[in-house]
């Protein structure tokens, strides 16, 4: 198994394809992403509760034809699955379960334990005061215990945790921590493992590429090893932009989390062509939100084509990368199905117009696709 890209074909930051090599053109049809790349790693896409219900056809076209795993982009999260107290919704987590079990897809339920999107009771006592923390843990070793047994068997991995670490690594101080301590990631995973033994655990967070987050959370997993509790994978949040990250630091995390023995996967990934307002908060920070204003939602009428080729190198180049490490990542999943539906529309700054997948709104493959699919060919066909 090849362990890099031939260095023939490689520039850092991107990629030359070299004259006569097969592209995507020369195919009849568009060819499965998801099958082109299954020597390598799984292809992976979020999905919303519609296209889970399989609402439109295109969309169950896109789905059953590109990609081999699935994420849930909100319905397995606390609020939606487990909104009161003893009251859980397993509508959409049901119907996931039944989508992958019919195209054999790689399922990842996302997320049991996060600062986000976590209903205010979990951490509230009768009267709207802190909860115990006998009482806040036993409600996160219900919650997790319950879904996590549900699906047991059926979900092949979970993201237990959710962005614990800072910036600097240091741990984050969401309520979770308030009431728990440190002891609550640990507690997470135990019930998680406990629920489903077989299950692969994951610990997922952004902007893994800066050194300082990605030494919190070398450290994190070893604490997790050192006290002989399972995590199995490390998921990177891939919420990029244009130039960014820097390749050379996403590949010394890759290499990091792949040292410690766990898998790597390249989670959420987009890559945005908007600019950011304030590149010290690039990332995914929910809390982080600005007005909209023309100059930063420039694109209302379409892509420019320097604009688009420079994701398409872009997104290249962070393949070449995935395909060099490919010994060390089980999976890369794309956030969300097409530019329609991305979260990027709306974060940081609400109604904007950002084109940060491979298939268009028209459930279309874009050059971005054409790129990636002439990436592999160009990698098969290399002495």
């Amino acid at each position: 198994m090849r362990s890099s890209i031939p260095p023939s074909l490689i520039l850092f930051g991107s990629l030359l394809i070299p004259p006569g090599a097969a592209t995507a053109g020369d195919q009849k049809d568009s060819p499965s992403i998801a099958d082109l790349y299954a020597d390598s790693f799984h292809i992976g896409v979020a999905l919303n509760a519609g296209q889970i219900a399989g609402r439109d056809p295109s969309d169950v076209r896109v789905i059953n034809g590109h990609f081999n795993s699935y994420t849930a982009e909100n319905e397995m999260k606390w609020e939606r699955i487990h909104p009161t107290e003893g009251n859980f919704d397993f509508t959409m987590a049901d119907a996931l379960a039944d989508l992958g079990e019919r195209n054999d897809a790689f399922l990842v339920g996302h997320t049991l334990v996060w600062h986000n999107q976590t209903p205010e009771w979990v951490f509230e006592d009768s009267e709207g005061k802190p909860a115990s923390p006998e009482r806040v843990l036993e409600r996160m070793r219900n919650h997790i215990e319950t879904v996590v047994t549900r699906y047991r068997g059926r979900f092949d991995g979970w993201d237990v945790v959710n962005e614990a670490v800072n910036e600097d690594g240091s741990p984050r101080e969401s309520n979770w921590r308030k009431a728990l301590g440190d002891s609550y990631i640990a507690e997470a995973f135990k019930a998680a493992h406990a629920a489903d033994p077989e299950a692969k655990l994951y610990y997922n967070d952004y902007n893994l590429w800066k050194p300082a987050k990605r030494d919190g959370v070398v450290a994190l997993v070893k604490d997790l090893q050192a006290q002989g509790i399972p995590i199995h994978g490390v998921g990177i949040q891939g919420h990029y932009g244009i130039g960014s990250p820097p390749l050379e630091e996403l590949e010394a995390s890759i290499e990091a989390f792949a040292a410690l023995g766990v898998a790597v996967m390249i989670t959420e990934l987009d890559v945005s062509v908007l600019p950011f307002p304030n590149s010290e908060q690039w990332g995914a920070d929910l809390s982080v939100n600005f007005a909209l204003s023309a100059e930063l939602n420039p694109y209302t009428d379409g892509l420019p084509a320097d604009v688009r080729v420079a994701q398409d190198n872009h997104y290249r180049a962070l393949f070449a990368l995935f395909l060099k490490h490919r010994d060390s990542i089980d999976r890369v999943t794309f956030w969300n199905l097409n530019d329609g539906t991305s979260w990027k529309n709306n974060w940081p700054v609400r109604g904007r117009t950002d084109y940060p997948v491979i298939f268009d709104r028209q459930n279309q493959p874009k050059s971005t696709y054409r790129a990636l699919v002439d990436l592999k060919l160009a990698y098969d066909e290399a002495p």
